[in-house]
This record gives structure tokens, sequence and C-alpha cells, in this order.
């Protein structure tokens, strides 16, 4: 089971926490699926303090992701990158368990019934 962060994704994750006044080397941040988007689930990245009792902690060089145990089975294998160019800036994801993504790439439908609905793009 992996998670990937490519250097150019943790270098711009860790100038996240860094720029934080409450900086500490246990901060994390927090990679998780939640309900949403245009194919029911979508990506959700947050600065997070510490692990949760059960998260698993991945390490991508200095930088600690956590990620819940619901989360976990439909980011396994994941690769997270940072895209900076003319058209768009930000980070993009590419996940060997998403059947179907929007167009912005930012919401994602999982094989099974697991999906929850969609909403429309706006």
């Amino acid at each position: 089971m992996t998670i990937t962060i490519t250097e150019l994704a943790e270098l711009r994750l860790r100038t996240f926490l860094r720029g934080t006044p409450d900086y500490t080397p246990e901060r994390g941040v927090r990679l998780a699926v939640k309900d949403g988007g245009c194919n029911g689930y979508e990506y959700d990245i947050k600065i997070a303090n510490a692990p949760k009792p059960d998260d698993r902690v991945v390490e991508s060089g200095s930088l600690k992701v956590f990620v819940d145990p619901t989360s976990w089975p439909l980011l396994d294998g994941i690769v997270v990158d940072y895209i900076d160019s003319l058209l768009e800036s930000g980070f993009k994801f590419t996940n060997p368990n998403a059947t179907a993504t929007c167009g912005c790439g930012k919401s994602f439908q999982a094989a099974g019934d697991c999906s929850p609905t969609g909403v429309p793009c706006s």
C-alpha cells in the first residue's frame, strides 16, 4: 500500500506547513476523500497538527502525510503531483482506484457501488 508525493508536490506542501506561525516538525498534511464533487468523491488536503490515533502515516522526504482508515482504500496507490503552468496550477491526483474523473481532476468515482451520487459541476 502506497501513496506517492512527487518532489514538487512535497516542496509545495512543506512550504505551506513551514509558513504557518505554529509550525512544529510533528505537523503534516491530512490527505482524505470526502463525499462531493461531480463524480461522487473529492480529494481533500489540509494542514494537520498531528495524526489521529487510527491514521496511517506516510513519509515523503521530510513531509508527513496522515490518511484516515476510510480514505485509505480509495487513495492506495495515488500519485500527488503539483502542476505549475500558464493555464493551470495546483495539485494533480493520479488515482488507480478512480474509474471516472471530472474535467477539473478534483473529483472521482470508484469501482463498485461505494461512490456517493455526484453533483453537477458549476
